[in-house]
């Protein structure tokens, strides 16, 4: 299972969309818990795999040290904003197996939404995390809100040449900054979409095949058989344990009664999984097993209205049915031996990518 370990909720950054550090007394700004506590939770996964998460986790880089010296786990990985990636060494570095870097695309948009010199900060990052001999998946993890352009940055960020996969998440649900979501929907996103996966067939046919996680993710579960519901494996076989020993079915609701599932201590791995479930209308969904409930987050706090939420489900559906009008192109250039089979099954592990925007 994937165990989003929190190493702080304090956060240096205070991006527009986000606000910054989650407030101390509920998510504390130290571990508050014993790391043998951890050490001995850990031991009773056969197959634990290990995210660090904050808040921003390399404000503690230090307990991050000692994670990694002191918890057996079969992959480690990382969701940073990479503005402090030295204070790790590179021997750290070298045992991750993924590294997500927050960029929002150019740095106009990066710059604009997480503070000015914050693009020219991660790029920096990346290319520092690749002399360090870091080589395992680097992945640039976007938020997208509405001076986004969906084609645009993700080629942008492709164009870097640092970056092995590309994913984004849309602000929405949560976010009350939207001067009119529904219009950006129809008119940015959407187009662009189209544009995105037109561009990314194109350079298929070429025998190139670009990280782009959602469409990947969904191609895997296409050839599969179907998507995890969650996505993100949220109450399945993804759990988030908080810097005071909570352990949550998401990392983000720190604050929802349905998200609490015990303490380190108390509960053990096998008492977790499906505790915590996608319901509601999702369950009736005929695109449920390609979309899996996109977010077990969303699916249980309603902060918008019914029309917004369903806003949001046609733009997934919409993307579902352009990946689905390409399958069979996409498996002829398979057959004809252009691209790799094995390049479209991602991820081959739960790395932290939500797949479904």
């Amino acid at each position: 299972m994937l165990y989003f370990v929190l190493t702080t909720g304090q956060c240096n950054l205070s991006c527009l969309y986000c606000g910054g550090s989650f407030p101390e007394k509920l998510v504390p700004w130290r571990v508050k818990y014993d790391l043998r506590e951890l050490k001995k939770f850990i031991d009773e996964d056969s197959n634990p795999f290990i995210a660090f998460y904050g808040g921003e986790p390399l404000l503690n880089s230090r307990f991050m040290k000692e994670v990694v010296k002191e918890v057996p786990a079969d992959r480690f990985m990382v969701q940073t904003n990479g503005l402090l990636v030295e204070k790790l060494p590179e021997q750290f570095w070298r045992k991750m197996d993924t590294i997500l870097l927050s960029l929002d695309g150019s740095r106009e948009i990066t710059d604009h939404y997480r503070g000015r010199g914050v693009y020219d900060a991660v790029i920096r990052a990346a290319e520092k995390l690749r002399s360090f001999g870091f080589s395992g998946d680097l992945i640039a993890r976007m938020t997208v809100s509405e001076l986004s352009n969906i084609e645009r940055d993700v080629r942008h960020i492709l164009s870097l040449g640092l970056f092995d996969h590309v994913h984004w998440q849309l602000d929405v649900i949560w976010s009350d900054r939207w001067k009119d979501f529904h219009r950006w929907a129809d008119k940015s996103y959407k187009p662009a979409l189209q544009k995105l996966i037109d561009f990314w067939i194109e350079e298929m046919r070429k025998g190139r095949v670009h990280g782009i996680v959602p469409f990947q993710g969904v191609m895997r579960a296409v050839l599969l058989g179907g998507m995890k519901i969650p996505p993100c494996g949220a109450g399945v076989d993804a759990f988030a344990i908080s810097t005071d020993g909570r352990i949550l079915a998401c990392p983000i609701a720190f604050e929802s009664d349905w998200a609490f599932l015990g303490r380190l201590g108390e509960v053990g791995p096998d008492d977790l999984p499906n505790r915590a479930q996608i319901g509601g209308r999702c369950s009736s969904c005929p695109y449920l097993n390609l979309c899996g409930g996109r977010c077990l987050f969303v699916n249980k706090e309603r902060y918008w209205s019914d029309e917004d939420v369903e806003k949001v489900c046609e733009i997934t559906r919409y993307m579902l049915n352009l990946i689905i009008s390409r399958k069979d192109e996409i498996l002829k250039l398979v057959r004809q031996g252009v691209i790799d089979e094995k390049v479209l099954l991602y991820p081959i592990y739960n790395n932290t990518t939500e797949i479904v925007p």
